[in-house]
């Protein structure tokens, strides 16, 4: 087992010292025993994560897409339409995530290249449609921010359905490139992957740029986000000259920076560590111990699936509305209730701002109801009372 802390076109002779040639090396890993390389207590822990994260992110993001496929008014809206993607990509994360990750490294399942490499392409297809997702919603919030007056135009549900066509379209086709044949030419041996079988390094380096340039516009939204409401909170305390109003705008200027913070804190804490590895195995032969460490990684990717729909649906007010309204229907069949009111699910959003951007905060949703915003400086002040409700 020594031999494993080597890397493997590393690994030499102990009698003349000479350079394994590649058929040693395939010989190695021809069972593909050289990835299944977690010791029993690394896959009880890793293991009790997966089932334990698996379900749970199942279930809340179903829960999530059942909300808004049964509610009218969060249909018509863009930004339930993006958070429904984030929730379907994270449903597909929880499935094939955790069966083939449980398949390979707990029960040490052997499929062929064929099988094995659908599996990591639904896996592939998962993750690259969340963060896909977590992109194009923080495109609809940097456009509530940044063209309040014209955001309604600007980003009508036509266009909001055809990114998620363009995103889901794209992602399937790079997703499955290695099924398709962009796979590693020499069967397991380098230049193959030392974290995922039949994977050629260039395709692994190539997914994992479109993964960093997708995280790194998602910062610069944000980003450009609060530089916006730092902006407009300057310029309206200049305008009034009121201290007690313009500290109560500091304070929803906090709320927002914290709530992006911890936004940016998970998404980079949950995929960086990830991506590392894949970048490491890119550039160089990974040793046993990294690959554990990989293993143990990849499973906060996950973590970060099942954390998504707290972060950016439940949080929203109208979807919470929906999500009582709706268990409180299934309650009264369920109890037979001789009073059953029929009709729509939806919430008692007004028709006219079916196209509106963010989910109200509880704080302002009454005053948002009776008095719609007219002027632009109105509208961005709505926005950032928004967004510290994510």
């Amino acid at each position: 087992m020594d031999g494993w802390d080597k890397p493997v076109g590393a690994m030499m002779s102990e009698d003349n010292g000479s350079t394994p040639t590649s058929p040693l090396v395939n010989q190695s890993c021809a069972d593909r025993k050289c990835y299944m390389v977690l010791h029993e207590a690394e896959k009880t822990a890793i293991s009790s994560i997966c089932f334990l994260a698996g379900p749970f992110t199942f279930l809340e993001n179903a829960l999530v897409l059942g909300v808004i496929a049964t509610t009218a008014t969060l249909r018509q809206r863009p930004s339930y339409l993006f958070i429904g993607s984030l929730a379907l990509a994270d449903v597909f994360a929880s499935c094939f995530f955790t069966t083939s990750f449980l398949d390979f490294h707990l029960f040490h399942r052997l499929d062929g290249p064929n099988a094995y490499l659908f599996k990591l392409g639904g896996v592939t297809m998962a993750f690259t449609g969340s963060v896909g997702s977590l992109l194009l919603t923080a495109l609809d919030r940097y456009l509530c921010i940044h063209q309040a007056s014209s955001y309604k135009v600007v980003l009508t549900r036509r266009r909001a359905l055809l990114a998620l066509l363009a995103l889901w379209s794209a992602t399937i086709l790079i997703s499955f490139l290695p099924l398709m044949g962009w796979r590693c030419p020499t069967g397991l041996s380098p230049p193959c992957s030392r974290l995922f079988p039949y994977i050629d390094h260039r395709y692994l380096a190539c997914w994992v740029s479109i993964i960093l340039v997708l995280l790194s516009l998602i910062l610069g939204a944000y980003a450009l986000i609060l530089w916006r409401a730092n902006r407009h909170e300057a310029s309206m305390t200049g305008h009034q000259g009121v201290p007690t109003r313009g500290q109560a705008r500091m304070r929803l200027d906090i709320r927002l920076a914290r709530t992006l913070g911890l936004i940016l804190l998970i998404m980079v804490g949950c995929w960086l560590p990830t991506l590392s590895f894949m970048l490491a195995d890119v550039s160089v032969q990974l040793m046993r111990i990294q690959q554990r460490a990989f293993a143990f990684c990849s499973t906060m990717c996950l973590v970060n699936s099942a954390v998504n729909p707290l972060l950016y649906a439940l949080r929203c007010r109208e979807l919470r509305l929906a999500l009582m309204r709706l268990l409180g229907g299934l309650s009264d069949r369920l109890g037979c209730c001789q009073k059953h009111v029929g009709g729509d699910t939806s919430t008692t959003l007004p028709l006219g701002e079916s196209n509106s951007c963010s989910a109200h905060s509880e704080s302002e949703a009454p005053r948002l109801v009776s008095c719609r915003p007219n002027t632009v400086s109105e509208m961005v002040g709505k926005q950032q009372l928004d967004m510290t409700g994510i």
